[in-house]
């Protein structure tokens, strides 16, 4: 009956803490328990059987038998002589062997070879840009994932499609740490791209954890949104050889067309507001000029996601025979003009501050002849006043006379 009870309360057991497993190649979350069995064992004693354990928990082969009891907390040989660990841990991957003699005196023979994982917390991103820069690197984010085992790995993903870094356009920087404690790993992936002129104005991207066992789904963060901010080109212009020389019937002339580098430009000329129908090209060459090659000219490069931009044009001059004051590559257009509609702009500005300036300073010198006019004409009156009380004693002075 003692022996009844007691194998009816570790079937019990055996349903809340976990399922028997027979396969050779064992995959146990860490904190579960674990029950291996031992095959041709027989179910109730007397048994003869050993379980050996090569683990990270021992130097050597550890042996537990049904009469040994348990070892510590962890491991234990049940009734029926199954081995029962009651909590898996990383230090228990290893190799368990199992070696049983049946009533009919049969042996029989279990190896298994045990790995443990931990599924991580849903991977994020994070100090995502806010939007990217095309023709040079950026930085999209950092994904992380914290504690899972064994390490596992991310990968990142851009409209759904797996993102292979390839040192160019698409770059990652990864790190890997372990707690010292828990034994967990920590990932870090740090994706750079460079995303192309003239692509699509926003870009997704997502990250994904794919566990180190087989058989796990793998774990996918929530996708961010980028824009891609194109700024405006530089200023394309053309450069004259020879610079500043002079240029004669038969002489040669080269004329460039200074863009950013990037191969993907279309680079046409034009002469005097005409296009040349020539194949597209950063140089353009005249030989044996002619008094038909004069005028002015400028390049127009396309940029992807810009159109065309147009430079300044140059003017291309020939000396006319016995003549020095002509000379080849004479900037005009753009600008020259630009500097002088600046320097009209200031002058305009500083006469009509003269001009407001000297108004002013009239109406103030008006004003104050206006407040001195009244204190003179009061002066007056009163020089009048005492002028006229003066004049009559002398005639009456006279009038006392003999």
């Amino acid at each position: 009956m003692a022996a009844g009870a007691a194998a009816g309360a570790w079937v019990l057991v055996l349903s809340l803490w976990g399922a028997v497993v027979g396969d050779r190649n064992i995959t146990a979350r860490i904190g579960k328990p674990l029950v291996l069995n031992c095959r041709g064992a027989p179910k109730k004693p007397p048994q003869q059987l050993e379980w050996k354990l090569n683990t990270g928990r021992t130097e050597a082969w550890k042996v537990l038998s049904p009469e040994g009891g348990s070892w510590d907390s962890v491991a234990q040989v049940l009734p029926n002589g199954s081995l029962l660990l009651p909590a898996v841990g990383i230090q228990d991957e290893g190799t368990f062997r199992c070696q049983a003699t049946s009533r009919n005196g049969k042996e029989m023979r279990s190896a298994y070879q045990v790995q443990v994982y931990q599924i991580p917390g849903k991977p994020e991103i994070v100090s995502p840009a806010s939007e990217l820069m095309p023709g040079v690197p950026n930085k999209v984010g950092t994904c992380v994932s914290e504690g899972g085992y064994p390490a596992g790995t991310l990968n990142w993903h851009s409209e759904g499609k797996l993102l292979i870094p390839d040192g160019k356009g698409v770059s990652v920087l990864e790190e890997t740490t372990r707690h010292p404690q828990t034994g967990l790993f920590t990932l870090q992936s740090a994706l750079m791209v460079t995303p192309a002129w003239g692509g699509a104005p926003h870009l997704t991207f997502s990250c994904s954890f794919s566990p180190g066992l087989p058989r796990r789904r793998a774990l996918h963060t929530a996708s961010i949104q980028l824009r891609v901010w194109e700024p405006v080109p530089p200023e394309v212009r053309v450069m004259v050889q020879p610079e500043g020389g002079k240029l004669v019937r038969g002489g040669t002339v080269t004329l460039t067309c200074e863009t950013p580098a990037q191969s993907s430009l279309q680079i046409h000329w034009i002469k005097d507001g005409i296009p040349l129908h020539l194949a597209p090209s950063p140089v353009l060459l005249l030989n044996d000029v002619e008094f038909d090659d004069e005028g002015s000219y400028s390049c127009v490069a396309t940029y992807p996601g810009h159109g065309p931009q147009e430079s300044p044009a140059v003017r291309v001059v020939i000396a006319q025979p016995g003549t020095e004051e002509p000379i080849a590559g004479s900037v005009e257009g753009q600008g020259l003009g630009t500097v002088a509609l600046a320097l009209g702009i200031l002058g305009g500005l500083g006469i009509a501050a003269l001009l407001i300036g000297a108004i002013m300073w009239r109406r103030q010198r008006r004003r104050r002849e206006e407040r001195k006019a009244p204190e003179n004409q009061e002066e007056e009156e009163e020089r009048a006043e005492l002028n006229q009380s003066e004049e009559p004693e002398p005639a009456e002075s006279g009038a006392a006379g003999p």
